[in-house]
């Protein structure tokens, strides 16, 4: 598939790249990309991140990073970025693309009148919110105007972020907050290609945590259900969809995209 935000050299950074849909991304758009491009996958699982390198064309130089994105700084996030391109030139690249994959649901057995321990708020946000808002900002200033490259953004947001589930006050405050903070960044940056993805239900650890730990018993059922069905989707199917957002370009900056919206 021709794609041509995706086209001449890229620097590709994929977060939450050991399992899942994050795995899928990496595999599926490194696939695209042209020689001479290069990736950054981060996850806190080494050897999965390595599992996940395997299945990338050796003419795509990979890096894998083990990170804890909940405990990382400003600074720590730059030397990972530097460390990564040490070899390379900024100026070789066409374009940088930032997918922001990372994500974790919480607890989901609580409603929001119990929600009162402050330490895991900030736990929750580091990893949801602040981290993907400073890593990308940190990737931003070091590929600034004067490299000329294009830009993409990518951000892995939900339903949920627009639409309130009872139980999931983490979840869906983070996504909502995060695909905001990305929407602002779209109206700040005009010139950058920024799109909120939301995948649909695929069946992932994550849906399975909602299978096994969610205290609404009715969407519990619900998600059950879609496995019994086969409904639910796969992690290819949702990442090709995404593809082809990309290749038709038929959002605005800064817009949510569902897997089944018709664009």
């Amino acid at each position: 598939m021709s794609i041509k935000v995706l086209s001449g050299k890229v620097f590709l950074v994929v977060t939450g790249a050991s399992r899942g849909i994050g795995k899928q991304l990496a595999i599926s758009i490194g696939s695209v990309l042209e020689k001479g491009s290069h990736m950054l996958l981060l996850a806190t699982n080494l050897n999965a991140l390595k599992e996940t390198a395997k299945n990338i064309p050796a003419s795509v130089s990979v890096d894998t990073v083990s990170a804890d994105l909940a405990k990382t700084t400003k600074d720590k996030l730059h030397d990972i970025i530097m460390q990564s391109l040490k070899d390379q030139t900024l100026h070789q690249f066409d374009r940088v693309v930032v997918i922001h994959n990372v994500g974790s649901l919480g607890p989901m057995n609580q409603c929001t009148n119990d929600l009162t321990d402050i330490n895991m708020w900030h736990d929750y946000y580091d990893l949801n919110v602040f981290v993907p808002a400073i890593l990308n900002g940190v990737i931003m200033q070091i590929f600034n105007e004067k490299t000329n490259t294009e830009k993409l953004i990518i951000n892995i947001t939900s339903l949920y972020g627009i639409k309130p589930g009872k139980y999931l006050s983490y979840y869906c405050s983070g996504k909502a907050a995060r695909e905001m903070f990305f929407k602002v960044f779209a109206v700040e940056n005009p010139e950058i290609n920024v799109l909120n993805y939301s995948p649909g239900p695929v069946e992932t650890d994550m849906y399975y945590e909602i299978c096994n730990d969610l205290a609404d018993k009715q969407v519990k059922t619900e998600f059950k259900d879609m496995l019994t069905k086969k409904t639910v989707l796969t992690c290819e199917q949702t990442v090709n969809r995404l593809l082809t957002v990309l290749k038709e370009q038929k959002y605005k900056s800064g817009d949510h995209v569902d897997y089944y919206d018709e664009l």
